[in-house]
């Protein structure tokens, strides 16, 4: 029966130190998460937002379609 004690014993203690190290692990990881966070919000400007260069080059090309939609409604060979 004392080995029985003993080994439950080392079993809880091994238990025990796997939550402690998992528990750890995660804040770490946690933290190692935030700081990106922070790196990448401090990185990035306020204007113009990443994107904004597509955005403008797709509100011309729509200028363009509407433009020669309006030309061809109005007869006008381009």
């Amino acid at each position: 029966m004392d080995m029985a004690y003993d080994q439950v014993l080392i079993a809880a203690a091994a238990l025990l130190g796997l939550v402690v190290i998992a528990a750890s692990t995660l804040k770490g990881w946690q933290g190692w998460l935030e700081l990106k966070r922070c790196e990448l919000d401090r990185v990035q400007p306020a204007e113009p937002r990443p994107g904004t260069g597509a955005a403008r080059i797709e509100l011309a090309d729509l200028r363009e379609r509407v433009r020669k939609l309006e030309a061809i409604a109005a007869g006008v060979d381009l």
